[in-house]
């Protein structure tokens, strides 16, 4: 993963929440002329994501210290794989030790349980796509790891595409403007080359939003045979996406309705930490 200058904003605040530049317990107990080495090893099984983000967190502590990858992103892990390796200031490793885990634990947290529903839909159509319910300000890190996962991405921000939902259509309707109306106006007053989103919770929504032009219509916690009947309505006229109430135990039943998305916010909004630790080398 490249550090963008965006990316390094948020390392740099992440460190600075941390005190990473005053750490006074390796101050008080490692002088500064003391070199170490040091490994990220995982602890469990699952999926890497974010040994870049991690290696340039050393890195932005102390561009003296020489951090390596030693695994690529996406690579499966189990436990005991040596996933990077750090060489240097034993002060530096250490004041940048837990703010480079918990990007690299959130991340590979990320991608392991996204590779689950990925791997629990495999041999259908149906993609796993993940949601705006992201940690603030990290977004762009929680969203490249669902790729790594095998998923892929919604809407970045809201400025990425229209998705009508259903606190729009409650303001609309009470303002006398029909489901039907509000995506056709949407349509007309959006540039070309946005996609517009609706979504809906009944199979008759569901009719409105298709004869209004809809691209991608969004079943909200619909039952599997409304969703089968929606597949069967739209017929390949828009893609249809299954939203709401999906977990590792259903997504497969909601996959063979035939749509064509499943959106998961717990991806990103519940993720549970991967088991990394940095290891010195003593």
């Amino acid at each position: 993963m490249r550090v963008t200058p965006h990316l390094a904003s948020v390392i740099d605040r992440a460190l600075s929440e941390d005190a990473a530049f005053n750490d006074v317990t390796t101050a008080a107990l490692i002088a500064p002329d003391v070199e170490a080495e040091a490994y990220l090893r995982s602890k469990a099984s699952g999926t890497l994501a974010g040994v870049d983000v991690a290696m340039a967190v050393f890195l932005r502590v102390d561009p003296g210290l020489v951090a390596t990858p030693l695994l690529r992103d996406g690579t499966r892990l189990s436990p005991g794989s040596e996933i990077g390796h750090v060489r240097g200031s034993a002060a530096s490793i250490l004041s940048g030790e837990r703010t480079a885990l918990n990007f690299l634990q959130r991340m590979s947290g990320i991608a392991t349980e996204t590779a689950r529903y990925v791997e629990a839909v495999e041999g259908l159509k149906a993609r796993i796509v993940d949601t705006r319910k992201t940690a603030p300000g990290l977004r762009e890190l929680d969203k490249y790891a669902v790729r790594i996962g095998g998923g892929h991405n919604h809407r970045l921000n809201l400025s990425d595409g229209i998705l009508i939902k259903d606190n729009h259509i409650a303001l609309l309707r009470a303002r006398g403007v029909d489901l039907q109306a509000a995506v056709e106006c949407a349509i007309q007053g959006s540039p070309h080359t946005l996609r517009l989103e609706v979504e809906v919770a009944s199979l008759e929504e569901v009719r409105q939003a298709l004869e209004a032009g809809a691209h991608v219509i969004m079943l909200d916690n619909m039952s599997i045979d409304a969703m089968r009947q929606a597949v069967g309505i739209v017929g390949g006229r828009a893609l249809l996406e299954a939203s709401g109430g999906v977990t590792l135990e259903n997504v497969r039943a909601v996959a063979e309705t035939g749509v064509d998305l499943i959106s998961v916010g717990a991806l990103t909004h519940s993720p549970k930490a991967l088991d990394i630790s940095l290891d010195v080398v003593v």
